[in-house]
């Protein structure tokens, strides 16, 4: 997994029509629907910590993970801004380390598309599994097969900003499962010169019998999928979807 570079420094620029709040308070409402009122959250795959912090808001202590040391440098300026008190540990998800368990996991913003190999994604569900509380939960989104063949496939995106401008070249192998996107950026500096940024980017698809599969070699229960920001069953059409899996076996080997 490439770590963001470039991108980084213009991230949330680029990301601010996304509903951080709404998303936040899905997450939440999913959380506590299982049972996760209060306690130590893990959100893997942090990035600049947006959602971190609204956890944290919510109540929750929370443990950002990354494997960006520029996305974390980001979120540790906002956390430094909030007076928070959010753990940010710069680690792969492939195999991170915590000091202990925690109540509930979270993974959104495709973090586990950028798991390209099924035996890597084995590896991330077992050790989320080992740092959940017994029957703790794990909540995370995927993009979706459909979103892959038939929104983003072979297509161009560019959007210009008076700071920054990006263009963004996706290319989907359906034979591989892999999206690939180069990511052109331009970033204005001080001497109103444009520095430019080049980052190419994979992504793997996968289906939710593959996801179940990996679930369970990883020795946790699937728990149930939403199409994201409902509760509503997965569509043939989704984009995104939300997956809720549990913890199992540490009472067992408790008694």
């Amino acid at each position: 997994m490439e770590a963001y570079t470039g991108f980084a420094e213009v991230y949330d620029t680029f990301m601010d029509n996304i509903p951080y709040g709404e998303w936040c308070r899905y997450l939440t409402g999913l959380l506590k629907k299982y049972g996760v009122e209060d306690g130590l959250v893990l959100d893997l795959g942090c990035g600049t910590g947006s959602v971190t912090e609204l956890l944290s808001e919510k109540g929750y202590d929370m443990i950002g993970v990354d494997n960006s040391e520029d996305m974390l440098q980001i979120a540790m300026d906002k956390r430094a801004a909030s007076g928070r008190d959010i753990l940010y540990l710069l680690q792969d998800m492939r195999d991170f380390e915590l000091y202990g368990t925690v109540a509930a996991v979270v993974s959104i913003c495709d973090c586990m598309n950028y798991i390209l190999e099924y035996d890597d994604l084995v590896e991330v569900f077992s050790l989320v599994n080992n740092y959940l509380d017994p029957e703790g939960i794990f909540i995370f989104d995927l993009n979706t097969i459909y979103k892959y063949e038939n929104v983003l496939r072979e297509s161009t995106i560019a959007e210009d900003r008076e700071e920054s401008s990006f263009i963004w070249e996706n290319y989907y192998d359906q034979d591989t499962m892999v999206n690939e996107y180069d990511l052109a950026l331009f970033i204005r500096m001080e001497d109103d010169l444009y520095r430019k940024y080049v980052e190419t980017h994979y992504q793997k698809a996968y289906s939710l019998d593959t996801v179940k599969m990996a679930l369970s070699e990883a020795g946790m229960d699937f728990v149930a999928a939403y199409d994201a920001f409902t509760e509503n069953p997965i569509r043939e059409d989704s984009e995104r979807i939300y997956v809720v899996a549990r913890e199992r076996g540490k009472k067992e080997e408790e008694r």
